[in-house]
């Protein structure tokens, strides 16, 4: 399942909504500026209604993706890879809201994820799956989100979002 053309530039980022609105997910693309504003992302969630919450789809090029849920005043975070805070902003923030240190060189030689596994586990995805998904070294962020999205009950939508890009 190819989701995005993955050229080498910064058109694989982007920054995706997924909410309920009473039995149905919608799912809008926002500023992929928030792909580089932890802060600015939460808030954008924040706008949302919903009746579980918001979350927060982030793919960062070929590297890692981060899945952000807001529910109330609660915001959890996941991060694909924690190794991808040595070169990336966003995943040092995400690394330090979790407050866990950025890895030393020693460290960088294993994708390991970090934060949350089951924040959407009461939504269909539980902690394993997440976590075998963010491990598969042969799948793209967008195509891993779009996995979860599948999983989710939203993929339609996501897909359309995607598709709207180019």
């Amino acid at each position: 399942m190819t989701v995005l053309d993955h050229g080498g530039d910064d058109s694989a980022d982007f920054a995706a909504v997924a909410y309920r609105e009473e039995e149905y997910w919608d799912v809008d693309l926002l500023p992929v500026a928030l792909t580089r504003d932890l802060k600015g992302l939460v808030h954008a969630l924040r706008q949302q209604p919903s009746i579980s919450g918001a979350l927060g789809l982030v793919a960062i090029g070929d590297d890692f993706f981060i899945i952000v849920r807001v529910y109330g005043e609660e915001t959890t975070l996941f991060l694909s890879d924690v190794t991808a805070s040595v070169d990336w902003g966003m995943a040092r923030d995400v690394l330090d809201e979790l407050d866990i240190d950025v890895p030393d060189d020693d460290d960088l030689d294993q994708v390991l994820p970090a934060g949350d596994l089951s924040i959407v586990a009461d939504l269909g995805l539980d902690e394993m799956e997440l976590g075998a998904l963010a491990g598969d070294l042969d799948l793209y962020p967008d195509e891993v989100l779009a996995s979860v999205a599948e999983r989710l009950g939203f993929a339609q939508s996501f897909q359309r979002v995607l598709d709207g890009m180019g």
